[in-house]
C-alpha cells in the first residue's frame, strides 16, 4: 500500500532533503511538500522531476494544508529562520505559533502519525500532545542526531572511521542531552573511556550546536537529519527490525518521569512507538534526565 507522507515546511533545506532521501529510501510513498513558500516548494519539485526519471520508488507534488488530515505520517519541519544564537530555545514560540495551525487542520480521530523536527523538539512535542490529544505511540519527537554526534566525537577520538561505533544520547535535545558512556561499543564489542577522553568526546559534543550556527550559513543540519528522519518515518510505517531508536516521547512513568516529553529509546513499528525501552542508568545519568524533563516541562508551560 502507498503511503502518504505530508512534509510541512517542506520548502526548508531539512524538508527538501527528507523529500530527496524518501524518494531514494524504496519506500511505495506518495509526498505532498506543503509549505507557504509556495516557490521554493516548486524550484524543489522542478529540480526532483528529474530525481524520479532515476528510479525511485516514491512520487511527489506539490501539497497545501488540506493534504494533512489525509496523510499517514505527517512531518513537522516548519520553523523560524535560523540565527545566530547559544541555544535552540530562542525559537520555542515562534515555532509554535507556526506548527498551531497545521496541528489544528487534523481532524478528531485522525489516525495518523505526527514526527517532530521542528526545534525545541521537546517542549513542542509535549505542548502538541496537550493541543492535539494524539495518543503517545504516534507523536514523537526526532533526536537522533544528538546521538550521531556522540559517535563522531568517539570515532574522532580513537581514530576509527565513521560508522563503526555505536553509541547514544537521550534526554533533553539540547544543553541537558545525557550520553551514555556506559553503553559504547566498535564493532559490536564494548568499550570503556576513560575521564580525559570522555571530557574531550563531551565538549566537541556539547559545542556542535554553537559552532555551527556561529557559521551563519543560515542552515540547519539538512543532511544529517533529512536521512534520519527519512529512516525513523520508514520504521514508523513498516518497523525497523527491532532496532532502538533515540526519539523524544510522552514518558508516563519511566525513569520515575510523567506527563513530559523527551528523548528515550524506543521501539518503532506501524503507527509509530511500539514501546519505551527502560535502560539502566547510574544515579548521575537518571538525575540527568530528570533534570532535562524539568526544563521541557517549565518551556511547554510557557506556552500556555
Amino acid at each position: 500500500m502507498t503511503a502518504r507522507i505530508a512534509i510541512a515546511g517542506a520548502g526548508g533545506g531539512v524538508g527538501a532533503s527528507l523529500t530527496f532521501n524518501l524518494l531514494l529510501s524504496g519506500l511505495d510513498c506518495e509526498i505532498a511538500m506543503v509549505d507557504a513558500r509556495v516557490n521554493m516548494v516548486r524550484s524543489h519539485l522542478w529540480d526532483l522531476e528529474q530525481v524520479l526519471e532515476q528510479e525511485v520508488t516514491g512520487t511527489v507534488r506539490e501539497g497545501s494544508e488540506s493534504d494533512l488530515a489525509g496523510a499517514d505520517v505527517l512531518v513537522l519541519c516548519a520553523a523560524a529562520p535560523l540565527t545566530v544564537n547559544t541555544s535552540r530555545m530562542v525559537y520555542l514560540a515562534d515555532n509554535a505559533a507556526l506548527l498551531e495551525p497545521l496541528l489544528r487542520a487534523l481532524p478528531s480521530g485522525w489516525p495518523g502519525t505526527v514526527v517532530m523536527v521542528t526545534n525545541p523538539v521537546d517542549p513542542l512535542c509535549t505542548w502538541a500532545a496537550r493541543l492535539t490529544g494524539l495518543p503517545r505511540p504516534r507523536l514523537l519527537g526526532y533526536t537522533l542526531n544528538d546521538s550521531l554526534r556522540l559517535r563522531t566525537g568517539i570515532c574522532r577520538e580513537l581514530g576509527l572511521p565513521a560508522g563503526r561505533v555505536s553509541a547514544w544520547t537521550i534526554g533533553e535535545h539540547g544543553e541537558l542531552a545525557v550520553p551514555l558512556f556506559h553503553r559504547v561499543s566498535v564493532a559490536g564489542e564494548p568499550v570503556a573511556l576513560d575521564h580525559d577522553q570522555r571530557a574531550r568526546i563531551s565538549e566537541f559534543v556539547d559545542g556542535w550546536y554553537v559552532r555551527h550556527v556561529a557559521l551563519d550559513s543560515g542552515r540547519s543540519s539538512t543532511w544529517t537529519s533529512g536521512l534520519g528522519v527519512a529512516r525513523m518515518v520508514r520504521a514508523c510505517l513498516d518497523g525497523d527490525g527491532g532496532d532502538p531508536w533515540p526519539a523524544s516521547v510522552m514518558l508516563a512513568g519511566e525513569y520515575g518521569i510523567e506527563g513530559v516529553s523527551l528523548g528515550v529509546p524506543v521501539h518503532l513499528g506501524d503507527g509509530g512507538v511500539v514501546d519505551v525501552l527502560e535502560w539502566e542508568l547510574s544515579p548521575e545519568q537518571l538525575e540527568g534526565l530528570r533534570s532535562g524533563a524539568r526544563f521541557v516541562r517549565e518551556a511547554a508551560a510557557a506556552l500556555g
